[in-house]
């Protein structure tokens, strides 16, 4: 009897926190929001580097908010990025929008991204800052979503979930999979098992003094995760740091291959190993493909280890098929279905891979991981 249960018992952790992320999941998205009437005025500050997929239509997604006021701060490196045409075709088509664009080379740290910003900032005229990716895209009411919390004084940051629904290709699916199917449902259950204590880069409010209480950007510009470190220091500064609901767009490429998506999922794997060892580890235990695997090698592919795998499974697709089209709303599933043990598997190997080594790429750039999440960039030879 024992030795029947055993597969049972191998795949339970993995079922167990399949259920608890949807029980996580549901106290979020069911409880009742009423957004206050706040509309301070904000000022976006996006650093941009190349181009994205449809950047015109992200940028300009944020010029056509129902909001009072707000200003839109670009920050670029260089004047030969391929990115400022598009700006100035911005400007050209919002007049009437306060839209800047900053170009400034110099480097402060080893994150360029948060050298853009701190250039970006010099040039913010309000009290409230965004921060977001240069591939999100907005409905109109995103400000109104994001600002309306700090009508509370004691909220010091508002983060944004994010998801993907133009998928083009299975290498796109498999990253926005992970979005819904692994991110989103790991950031549920982080939120009601902990209390928020990070931020998500996809999009970032955060008040200018919770800013210069932590040393401005500055006190970033050393970090890969800066976005995670932003959100950790301004709740350790004492602020308390929100959640939307409102779910941003990232919008992909068609032509990523899945190796591309693996090299960015490396990157986010490493970055969270050196920011919280622990926890990252700890994660390992509740992924789906290798207690399948296991359960069925170790029963040798017996009867009761195809049905723990199989019940594993079950859960795991009608969990995720709640996420997608329920509450995350992506239009991936169940359509993707069928990507989802892949995008498992691959999951794990980059969770054991994130586990050795201290080097990632970024942008075109290499640079090695240090202790907490510091970085140096690597320089070629020759």
């Amino acid at each position: 009897m024992l030795r029947e249960l055993i597969p049972f018992l191998i795949t339970a952790p993995a079922l167990a926190y399949a259920c608890i992320t949807l029980y996580c999941g549901r106290s979020f998205f069911a409880k009742p929001r009423a957004l206050p009437d706040f509309a301070p005025p904000v000022s976006i500050l996006k650093p941009v580097k190349g181009m994205d997929a449809d950047s015109f239509d992200n940028f300009a997604s944020l010029c056509r908010q129902d909001y009072p006021q707000f200003q839109i701060v670009f920050a670029a490196a260089s004047p030969a990025d391929p990115v400022i045409p598009v700006i100035e075709r911005l400007m050209a088509a919002f007049p009437g929008g306060d839209i800047a664009l900053v170009v400034d080379g110099a480097i402060h740290g080893a994150n360029y991204k948060v050298c853009n910003l701190m250039h970006a900032y010099q040039k913010a005229k309000y009290p409230l800052l965004i921060v977001c990716d240069s591939d999100i895209r907005v409905r109109e009411s995103y400000l109104r979503e994001v600002c309306a919390p700090f009508a509370d004084p004691r909220v010091g940051l508002v983060t944004s979930l994010y998801r993907s629904s133009g998928v083009r290709g299975v290498g796109c699916a498999v990253e926005a999979l992970g979005f819904s199917c692994e991110m989103v449902p790991n950031v549920m259950t982080a939120l009601k098992l902990e209390g928020l204590s990070f931020a998500l880069g996809a999009s970032m409010a955060l008040r200018r003094s919770a800013l210069e209480r932590i040393g401005g950007f500055r006190a970033l510009v050393d970090y890969l995760a800066d976005d995670y470190q932003l959100g950790n220091m301004i709740h350790r500064a004492g602020f308390r740091l929100e959640l939307s609901p409102y779910f941003v767009e990232s919008a992909m490429h068609g032509s990523e291959t899945v190796a591309e998506v693996l090299v960015r999922q490396l990157r986010w794997g490493r970055t969270m190993r050196v920011s919280r060892p622990g926890g990252y580890l700890a994660s390992g235990v509740t992924l789906p493909f290798p207690g399948a695997l296991v359960a069925l090698a170790v029963s040798g592919f017996s009867r009761q280890g195809v049905a723990a795998a199989a019940l594993l499974y079950l859960v795991r697709g009608a969990v995720a098929l709640v996420y997608s089209r329920v509450w995350v709303s992506d239009r991936l599933l169940p359509r993707w279905l069928w990507l989802l043990p892949l995008r498992d598997a691959l999951s794990f190997g980059v969770w054991a891979l994130s586990l050795v080594g201290n080097r990632v790429v970024w942008r075109g750039h290499r640079f090695h991981l240090s202790k907490g999440g510091k970085i140096v960039e690597i320089q070629e030879k020759g």
